[in-house]
């Protein structure tokens, strides 16, 4: 009975990780620049060097956001959502080398797609998306996870970058 219940709470939090997946990446590294950065009328051609480049960062971002969000997961136990958030801090994985690895997975997502779209204004929105998501970690996920986790996440802060990875001591 208790092996029915538990895996039936990491089904549904499989459920609810994929739902975050698709209305969070999905909308703003999937359906905006699709929809409305022409990203959807771009002819893909492997043989061009520049393509193929685009195709290789796009699919290491896609590859980057999924195992951050296994991680939220698995160690966590919870989804990249604000209000499904893991139970327990995550500094495994990617997040044992930058705090914030999965904005960079969908900054590295939408600069693969404004090289491959070869567009100036998909990169001003990469822009856009950066600077919000730079302002939201500053202003309410690092406040929320200090008040969550006290002590271990200033340990964290001190040893692991927000945005780029340090040397180790």
């Amino acid at each position: 009975m208790l092996a029915r219940q538990a895996l039936r709470v990491r089904w549904s939090l499989a459920l609810r990780s994929l739902l975050w997946m698709l209305i969070l990446p999905g909308t703003i590294a999937g359906y905006i620049p699709w929809r409305y950065f022409r990203l959807a009328h771009t002819r893909i051609s492997l043989t061009n060097p520049v393509d193929l480049l685009a195709t290789l960062v796009i699919a290491a971002g896609m590859t980057l956001l999924g195992a951050c969000i296994w991680e939220f997961f698995r160690s966590g136990r919870g989804t990249l959502s604000p209000v499904d958030p893991p139970k327990h801090l995550v500094v495994q994985g990617l997040y044992r080398y930058v705090r914030n690895p999965m904005y960079l997975a969908v900054s590295t997502i939408l600069l693969g797609e404004a090289l491959l779209a070869r567009s100036s204004a998909l990169l001003l929105y990469w822009a856009v998306f950066f600077t919000a998501a730079n302002l939201f970690v500053r202003l309410y996920e690092e406040p929320t996870l200090r008040r969550q986790f006290g002590e271990s996440y200033e340990r964290y802060t001190r040893t692991v970058g927000r945005w780029l990875p340090r040397r180790p001591r």
